[in-house]
């Protein structure tokens, strides 16, 4: 497993990381003993970071890595926390809150939840818009200071909002969807980051499994979040699918999965660029892992294009309501 440093002054990292959420039910029931022995599998195979959320299962997801973490060494893995995202006891969403005291709040929980005294990147999960990200970057400068965190990151948010926290305080990654159909960051986010030495951790790289060549038509259910995804509706999908069906008759060719040519790709855009896997099962994450071997030359990155163009997916990538309070889909 190679690592890279995370941004200009981050820690070093796996050039690939393990994405916890679907272990806590976002995508339908997951299997508590499998996600265990993913997590473990992919430490196993040289994965040093961890994404996690404290709204993900509503702390499920951060005790269940508590628990895969109880035989193993802290200093072999960075944790990479979101926080922000409220929820009802119904599950639902109920906005964002990244005031000073709502970070300590979180942060205090998510500590003993994860079982350590620290956590090595700490960010909000989407910008509050009643906060003003330099108040929120301050305060998690100070739990710097105290060395309840390590390093500073952020979440979809926009160029003018990473310039004004990176002002601040030093950034080291930009959490964002980036994958061969969610590629809305090249024109404005990723640039941005490049000026100002900001990695970014890419998720989704595999569409929620849309590009994954494995996903078929009625396999979601309640209580799984592409039932809400505007690209698995009707009207969208087979027009999706078509670009996976596209896309599998090049990774055919180079002797590879769709998913492996799809993660290999989001990874070829940059040594800057690190994509998050978020398989929970052991299976597709040996899957995931494989990618690394599979190297794109230009012709290969030609054939994937063609077969995938930019803005070909039917679809925006969250429903109309989400995207409104998501900064880093603000236009100028």
């Amino acid at each position: 497993m190679k690592t890279i440093t995370l941004g200009k002054t981050g820690p070093v990292v796996s050039t690939i990381g393990l994405g916890c959420m679907g272990m806590s039910g976002m995508y339908g029931p997951a299997d508590r003993a499998e996600s265990i022995a993913t997590i473990h599998a992919a430490l196993d195979a040289g994965i040093t970071l961890l994404d996690t959320g404290d709204f993900y299962g509503m702390g499920h997801n951060e005790m269940l890595i508590a628990e895969a973490l109880k035989e193993r060494r802290r200093e072999d893995v960075q944790l990479s926390v979101k926080f922000g995202a409220l929820r009802g006891p119904d599950g639902a969403w109920s906005g964002y809150d990244s005031r000073p005291a709502a970070i300590r709040n979180f942060l205090a929980y998510s500590l003993q939840r994860l079982g350590t005294d620290h956590i090595d990147i700490y960010r909000p999960s989407r910008l509050d818009p009643a906060v003003p990200i330099e108040e929120t970057i301050g305060a998690l400068a100070d739990l710097v200071k105290a060395g309840y965190i390590r390093h500073i990151g952020l979440s979809e948010v926009g160029s003018e909002t990473i310039r004004r926290a990176a002002a601040i305080h030093p950034i080291v990654d930009l959490q964002i969807e980036y994958s061969l159909i969610s590629r809305g960051i090249e024109d404005d986010i990723l640039p941005t980051c490049r000026a100002l030495g900001i990695a970014v951790t890419a998720y989704g790289v595999l569409s929620r499994g849309l590009i994954s060549g494995h996903w078929q038509k009625g396999e979601t259910a309640g209580g799984d979040f592409r039932t809400l995804s505007p690209r698995f509706q009707e009207g969208n999908i087979d027009r999706n699918l078509a670009l996976v069906e596209a896309l599998r008759r090049v990774a055919e060719e180079k002797g590879a999965t769709v998913a492996q040519l799809a993660i290999a790709w989001v990874a070829a855009q940059g040594a800057d660029i690190v994509p998050l896997v978020g398989a929970r099962r052991r299976d597709r994450l040996a899957e995931a892992l494989a990618a690394q071997q599979v190297a794109l030359s230009e012709a290969d990155l030609a054939a994937i294009e063609a077969a995938m163009p930019k803005d070909a997916a039917a679809g925006e990538r969250y429903p109309a309501a989400m995207l409104a309070h998501m900064d880093s889909e603000k236009r100028a």
